[in-house]
């Protein structure tokens, strides 16, 4: 099957909803090495099945072009589009707040391109949190196996300064002060709602705030 791709970009790794979680005999670093996709996905099936909070990966929509039919009962799709490009990868509820957030990887080990961001996700976020939403960025640098959460509010200043002559990047350094690290463990493999849970206690004291 051919599926063409907005902007060049390329489809993530697939994700099985029933894949196992890790177990108590399982090292927690036996799975370093994954994507920070399946670490997001392990980490939202385990606070789905203990239900904390609702957490998925957003679908894209595809407009299909060519199908063939080899036989009534089954359908082959020989080639499909997707109809535009996506905003952010996931979203959910937790504890009675919308949560959108992106992930993004970069090799760095310095900074991270702001590229790797459109602006189309920039300003998605950014009428999330007006609307009261709970927005953030991951961020892993995979050559050091350092994970951070970056607010939207930090990220989308960074973004904006570009157009006055701003960095195209932000420091690690940068990131290490705005953003939560989120350190690897068992189960969840990721646990982002520990950083979520600051961010709601800042947003209720006024300290989150996007124009």
């Amino acid at each position: 099957m051919t599926i063409h791709y907005p902007n060049g970009q390329h489809p993530h790794q697939s994700y099985h909803a029933n894949r196992d979680l890790p177990t108590p005999h399982q090292s927690i670093y036996a799975k370093r090495g994954m994507s920070l996709e399946d670490e997001i996905n392990h980490s939202n099936q385990y606070y789905l099945s203990r239900h904390i909070a609702v957490i998925h990966k957003k679908p894209t929509p595809i407009q299909l072009v060519k199908v063939d039919y080899p036989k009534r009962s089954a359908a082959v799709i020989k080639e499909a589009y997707f109809r535009r490009p996506s905003t952010t990868d996931y979203n959910g509820i937790y504890k009675g707040y919308y949560i959108d957030f992106d992930a993004k990887e970069t090799r760095n080990k310095r900074s991270f391109p702001l590229k790797n961001f459109h602006e189309h996700q920039i300003r998605h976020m950014q009428e999330c949190v007006r609307q009261g939403g709970i927005c953030f960025a991951f961020i892993k640098f995979t050559e050091l196996d350092l994970v951070y959460l970056l607010p939207a509010s930090t990220l989308i200043r960074y973004w904006d300064a570009q157009a006055n002559g701003g960095c195209k990047s932000i420091l690690l350094t940068d990131i290490q002060q705005a953003g939560f690290p989120i350190d690897y463990q068992l189960n969840p493999r990721l646990p982002y709602l520990q950083a979520v849970d600051q961010i709601i206690v800042a947003k209720n004291k006024g300290a989150y705030h996007v124009e």
